[in-house]
């Protein structure tokens, strides 16, 4: 093992050099004694020592404090500090508070043994936690999402540059400041603040996930929809020392699953809702009017007269423009509480919902006949349309939507057969 090198700043000539001979019996390398803060400097800058033994009252004109903090702080080496107890009782706390300790005079070889090989571990075992440390810090600083590390009363002692990004607070304004405070956090679903995560998570010992829709309100007051969890921080006793928030933009994510939604419950040509969605809201209309006696609901479907030949006459292309024309003409024939869906190619449904009697009904497929024969305008093109509609109401042969569907469709085809531009009624078949 290489000998450990020491400076000895000491003033008292008699002493330096008993703590010099020391040092040399007890296997150490004395580089030199020094009795002043300015040669003290120049020596460590030339040689780099493992540590500095300083008399914290080497002299009145300067700070002896200060000098040692030059040497600990630029050139990062120990100082183990020198100083008659008289002395030290008048010295503020701070100043003696460095973890490398100090040794009082008189000074004996066992003491200066023990304080001497304590220093040195100390400063080692400093060092072993500072790489440590940089460690943990490039790995969260590197993480692509936002780390946020808490102590156990719920304060922010530590931010990753994404945290910054997001929340809108740099770390060094951030340290020492509430949860809550830095991370405005609103439930969505419930409309409500959520209070502080990393006291709840230091409680329970538990992780916390975030609530299902958690949005982020940042420093400027940006809305960023965010996910993940928050999770206890335990020593190697297993004692909870803090929390670690680790969490994510999912804008994107939230988006994605918008389009899935829409590509499953809405036609991708109108916009509208499709045979899912529809037969989705039919069901709950079923539901709906076991539970009340007064509810009525109806269902007309729609198949558009001649549609081919539109296609065929002016294209595809046109013929998808004019749909889409027609599911907003159809939309402006009906109230926002009903429901109108494209079921694919020329057909529509829709859905009316608390409805007095047939009459109403019937008022709603006339308006639709009247908006439908008014000329669709595209491209220079008048087009002109008709529907044949069947209607069925929610009567009590079936609760089944699908049966619901077939007797409206039912309908539909016998107002076809009778020309264009009509509606039919189901009428439920009655036991001879």
């Amino acid at each position: 093992m290489q000998t450990r090198k020491i400076l000895v700043v000491e003033d008292e000539k008699i002493l330096a050099l008993n703590i010099k001979n020391s040092l040399q019996k007890l296997g150490y390398d004395v580089l030199e004694i020094t009795d002043s803060a300015e040669k003290a400097i120049k020596n460590v800058a030339e040689h780099y020592p493992n540590l500095v033994l300083f008399d914290i009252c080497l002299t009145k004109e300067i700070n002896g404090t200060q000098v040692i903090d030059i040497i600990q702080h630029k050139f990062h080496i120990p100082v183990l500090y020198i100083t008659e107890y008289s002395e030290y009782i008048k010295l503020p706390k701070n100043q003696l508070s460095h973890p490398f300790s100090y040794i009082l005079k008189p000074i004996r070889e066992s003491d200066l043994h023990l304080a001497v090989e304590i220093a040195l571990e100390q400063y080692q075992n400093y060092l072993n936690l500072q790489i440590e440390k940089q460690k943990i810090a490039a790995i969260i600083n590197s993480m692509a999402c936002g780390v946020v590390v808490t102590c156990n009363h719920g304060c922010v002692q530590m931010m990753n540059p994404i945290a910054e990004q997001l929340t809108g607070w740099q770390q060094n304004e951030a340290i020492g400041k509430d949860f809550t405070d830095v991370l405005s956090l609103v439930d969505k679903d419930m409309d409500e603040v959520i209070g502080n995560l990393a006291k709840q998570a230091v409680q329970i010992g538990e992780v916390v996930n975030l609530p299902e829709n958690c949005m982020l309100i940042s420093k400027e007051g940006k809305e960023i929809p965010i996910g993940d969890n928050i999770a206890p921080i335990r020593d190697h006793h297993g004692r909870i020392t803090g929390a670690v928030l680790v969490f994510q933009d999912i804008t994107q994510r939230k988006l994605t699953e918008l389009q899935i939604l829409r590509n499953a419950f809405y036609d991708g040509l109108t916009g509208i809702p499709n045979r899912t969605l529809f037969l989705d809201r039919l069901k709950q209309a079923v539901e709906r009017s076991k539970r009340r006696s007064d509810y009525r609901f109806a269902v007309l479907f729609l198949d558009l007269d001649g549609f081919k030949g539109i296609n065929d006459r002016f294209g595809h292309s046109m013929g998808d423009d004019f749909l889409v024309a027609i599911a907003r003409r159809l939309e402006s024939c009906v109230r926002s509480c009903d429901t109108v869906s494209r079921f694919g190619g020329d057909e529509f449904a829709v859905l009316l919902e608390e409805i007095k009697d047939i009459n109403d009904v019937i008022n709603v497929a006339k308006r639709i006949q009247d908006t439908l024969g008014l000329p669709i305008n595209l491209n220079g093109n008048q087009i002109y349309t008709t529907a044949s509609i069947g209607i069925t109401l929610n009567h009590s042969h079936t609760n089944e939507p699908e049966s619901i569907l077939r007797a409206a469709d039912s309908a539909m085809y016998r107002a076809k057969q009778q020309g264009k531009a009509r509606y039919d009624v189901f009428n439920e078949p009655t036991n001879c």
